[in-house]
């Protein structure tokens, strides 16, 4: 190798190894600006996609229930539908099969509203949509699809959201509620499902809150979303007395302190007592300026609903729910859900009924 190109090849060297620190503090902005430009426009590009797709895949379903399967011609649509896949996936290839066709009819009866799907779909993409198409209930599909935008979810976690029946369990935790409530609706859920915690028979509170704070984000998402981690076993001293809370967190959107016990076993009506002390303590002590004030949730292996209906704890802000350390088979998750549902909405009626003195 001449010696020209020898010096010409340390040079490239040289300006391969430089690093991004050697860059002057005025270039790094630009190199900042320029980034956050093109990351932007990516993120553009990809949302105004995914918005064209989906929204071409609503129109072309419209278009076939219309003409094809529309005014009772349900036979005979079938077979054109047959007919009409594998034109389209002659001429553009996949994503025009017949299964794909009968979800494009499906979404656009599901989501006849287009304004409410031209905003949904830009910030979801058609494989969350093919998520929330088997749901039966139009108040579900509308709580995953908000719940997966507010979150920015991936399809995975919209997914795992579903089969983890979040929408049964929000309504169930919402309907343990009653007037009055300082509990905000849907802040959190009941049963809270631990099963990541690899927890087995025999565990301690102590090992509860380990395998928690081992596995801290997955709990935070369970717990619900805009949920950050503040302290463990926080400190309290009340009449020269050590008293510790288990967890405390802070739900960024509300702006208030969370005060989370846990507890073994079934729910004791002494603890009650216990978390109302935290409560005003952190009330006292901890709440800044601009916040809200702290609420508290007593986590329990088994909630007693009778003793927490007659005790009225929401009017203080406190919420007791379950958890279960294992996930039940599906058909059993999915039983075991709606009798809590189903007693919850028969105390709710009772306690609607008027009282025999009452005119």
């Amino acid at each position: 190798m001449n010696e020209p190109a020898a010096r010409s090849r340390e040079s490239g060297d040289g300006l391969a190894r430089r690093s991004v620190a050697a860059v002057p503090s005025s270039e790094q902005d630009l190199v900042a600006q320029v980034s956050a430009l093109i990351e932007g426009a990516r993120e553009s590009i990809a949302s105004y996609a995914n918005a064209t797709l989906t929204m071409t895949y609503w129109q072309v379903g419209s278009i076939i229930d219309a003409e094809v399967l529309g005014a009772g011609r349900a036979e005979y649509g079938a077979q054109i539908l047959v007919t009409l896949s594998q034109e389209l996936t002659g001429r553009f290839g996949r994503g025009f099969d017949e299964p794909n066709l009968n979800r494009m009819v499906k979404l656009s009866r599901l989501f006849p509203d287009r304004e409410i799907l031209v905003t949904l779909s830009q910030k979801l993409s058609w494989s969350h949509f093919l998520a929330l198409l088997p749901l039966r209930s139009e108040d579900a599909r509308a709580f995953y699809a908000e719940e997966a935008v507010a979150g920015r979810w991936t399809v995975r976690e919209l997914r795992r959201a579903i089969s983890r029946k979040a929408y049964e369990r929000r309504e169930l935790a919402d309907s343990q509620l009653g007037p009055g409530s300082l509990v905000p609706a849907d802040t959190f859920s009941d049963p809270y499902l631990l099963d990541f915690l690899g927890l087995h028979d025999g565990y301690l509170e102590a090992d509860l809150e380990a395998a928690i704070l081992r596995d801290l984000e997955a709990f935070l998402l369970e717990v619900g979303t805009g949920f950050t981690f503040v302290e463990r076993q926080k400190r309290m001293v009340i009449d020269g007395k050590d008293f510790h809370l288990d967890l405390l967190l802070y739900h960024r959107p509300l702006k208030r302190l969370v005060a989370v016990e846990l507890k073994i076993g079934d729910f004791d009506a002494r603890y009650e007592g216990q978390m109302k002390l935290y409560l005003k303590w952190l009330n006292r002590h901890e709440r800044q300026e601009g916040e809200e004030a702290p609420v508290g949730l007593i986590l329990c292996a088994e909630a007693s609903r009778e003793q927490i209906e007659l005790l009225e704890m929401h009017k203080d802000g406190i919420v007791v729910a379950e958890y279960w350390t294992a996930l039940p088979p599906k058909h059993e998750l999915e039983q075991r859900l709606q009798l809590m549902l189903r007693e919850a909405r028969e105390r709710l009626a009772r306690r609607e009924l008027p009282s025999a003195g009452d005119d």
